[in-house]
């Protein structure tokens, strides 16, 4: 039995045994559900997989994880996308940082001009991009669920919640080698020292220690 399963176990049997004594649930610590807080770059594509085969939007699902990781966007700047910050034409994506955070232009790539061309015509005549059936903006509760229900699916070994595909995007952009300052702008962050847990763990920091 994996590690991550025994913690799911305890942390279950900790839940049933608050409720037990009506006790009021408590949080448990992230560090106790998972071990990182970020996926990997074939973790984001399985997860895209999976969000495509549960639910009767999988299209969008699929989609707003993409843009979720592409652009390091927190589940509320997710939710609160409109068509009006993109233009299809051009291939940019105004991104609006919430938190005091820094605005700036994306590019956006085939893969997501094609997705986004797609979702369109799905859900036609509507202001934000990832809407509901009735042509409302997604809650964050349903964001969060969504993402969850794909992390299952995909049968990854730990939950997951969208601020997982934030952390994922910095954690790429340091892995390739961008610069510090590059990859602040392009999250929004207002202090740099938040940019620089992702270079700190950046594997090409050690290229060269050993010579076998």
């Amino acid at each position: 039995m994996s590690a991550s399963v025994v913690r799911l176990q305890d942390i279950s049997t900790k839940r049933s045994r608050n409720q037990k004594e009506n006790l009021p649930p408590r949080r448990i610590p992230n560090s106790q559900v998972r071990a990182r807080e970020y996926l990997t770059s074939d973790e984001v594509s399985a997860l895209m997989k999976a969000a495509k085969t549960t639910g009767r939007h999988g299209h969008r699902d699929a989609t707003l994880i993409l843009l979720g990781y592409r652009h390091g966007l927190r589940v509320s700047e997710l939710i609160a996308l409109r068509w009006d910050q993109i233009d299809l034409k051009l291939g940019l994506l105004y991104v609006s940082r919430l938190k005091n955070g820094t605005p700036s232009n994306h590019p956006i790539r085939g893969p997501e001009l094609r997705a986004l061309r797609s979702l369109k015509r799905q859900y036609p005549e509507t202001p934000y991009v990832f809407v509901t059936e009735r042509k409302g903006p997604l809650t964050a509760s349903t964001a969060r669920k969504l993402v969850a229900r794909a992390g299952r699916e995909a049968k990854l070994p730990f939950p997951v919640h969208p601020h997982m595909l934030r952390h994922a995007c910095g954690y790429k952009l340091a892995n390739d080698g961008h610069d510090t300052r590059a990859i602040q702008h392009y999250l929004g962050h207002k202090n740099i020292t938040h940019t620089a847990r992702y270079t700190e763990l950046a594997a090409d920091r050690f290229n060269g220690f050993w010579r076998d």
